[in-house]
């Protein structure tokens, strides 16, 4: 089959589109044919290798892995002998891994069934920004009807998902983006927009219940002086570094928290069946809809990585296989 590949860790000149072998399930995986999968941040910090901590992961030299890939939409090719929740030609959507390839392999519990309506293209710009905003708001933020939301990064992969299931949930939702990008988010729903070229959000005399922050840019202290005294943050974004990565940040959201009566609490966002299946129902219930920024045929991921990682994207790149 055909595959973006790496061999060595470095820019995107170091990927290559060639013949690999077909991956073949496990007991409990599926094996699907993609049709297409999105990129995401992870898939150029591992190509990168960086921050290094990372490779204790992916391989200290050289990666374990040789296929990109994280998101992806296709159909079940075949199933492993403990799969009893799908069969072969199934529509299906999932968070995985080796998704740059014309086949890749994924566990029973990290897929669910495509969403009704929606094309390959948009089913696959789903999972990773989906399941982040979807935990990062019910589950870290414990979002509630009439809960003022405060979305820094909104019009991204996450936060345009957030912004729109925020709003579905019942929270009045103001989102922070760039001037190109306000009516973009104005229309995904939220009640305000704040243009950070122009304004500081942290200057501003709203209180929020909720921070769900995918930027990291402005410190703790200033968030925490627009957060009510119950109030929640949630750090899904923070500053890479090229050596151990968020984990400073991290900590000091964990220590954050320790002090005063607002909650701060750092997002680690995990596949899960159940959750996609919850993603799935928004969709067809009108609810969400994906943002498609562009679309990239597979053997020009390169050009695709290399747009994503300069932060541009108004919601989801994809690939097309």
């Amino acid at each position: 089959m055909k595959a973006v590949t790496y061999q060595r860790y470095g820019s995107p000149d170091v990927l290559e589109f060639r013949e690999v072998d077909l991956p073949v399930a496990e007991d409990d995986g599926v094996l699907v044919r993609v049709r297409a999968a999105s990129v995401n941040p992870l898939d150029f910090h591992f190509m990168r290798g960086t921050p290094y901590l990372v490779r204790t992961q992916t391989g200290l030299k050289t990666p374990k892995s040789e296929v990109l890939g994280a998101d992806l939409a296709g159909t079940v090719e075949a199933i492993g002998s403990d799969v009893t929740r799908f069969k072969p030609g199934d529509e299906v959507f999932a968070e995985g891994s080796g998704s740059f390839a014309e086949y890749a392999c994924v566990k029973e519990d990290r897929l669910a069934l495509k969403p009704k309506g929606l094309s390959f293209v948009e089913a696959a710009a789903v999972p990773v920004a989906g399941l982040t905003a979807l935990q990062g708001l019910r589950d870290k933020g414990r979002i509630r009807d009439g809960h003022k939301v405060l979305i820094n990064g909104a019009s991204g992969g996450v936060g345009t998902f957030a912004v729109q299931i925020a709003r579905s949930l019942g929270g009045e939702v103001t989102g922070v983006c760039s001037t190109p990008n306000v009516d973009l988010v104005a229309s995904l729903g939220a009640h305000d927009v704040i243009d950070y070229t122009r304004v500081d959000y942290t200057t501003m005399p709203r209180r929020y219940d909720l921070v769900l922050d995918m930027i990291g840019s402005r410190g703790l202290a200033s968030n925490r002086r627009i957060m009510k005294q119950s109030g929640t943050y949630v750090m899904v974004g923070a500053d890479m570094g090229d050596w151990i990565g968020p984990i400073t940040s991290v900590l000091k959201v964990m220590i954050a928290s320790v002090f005063g009566s607002q909650t701060m609490r750092p997002l680690l966002a995990k596949a899960k069946s159940e959750d996609l299946n919850t993603l799935g129902a928004l969709i067809e219930d009108g609810e969400v809809a994906p943002v498609i920024d562009s679309v990239f045929p597979l053997e020009e991921a390169q050009d695709a990585i290399r747009y994503v990682e300069t932060g541009r994207a108004r919601g989801k790149v994809v690939l097309t296989v």
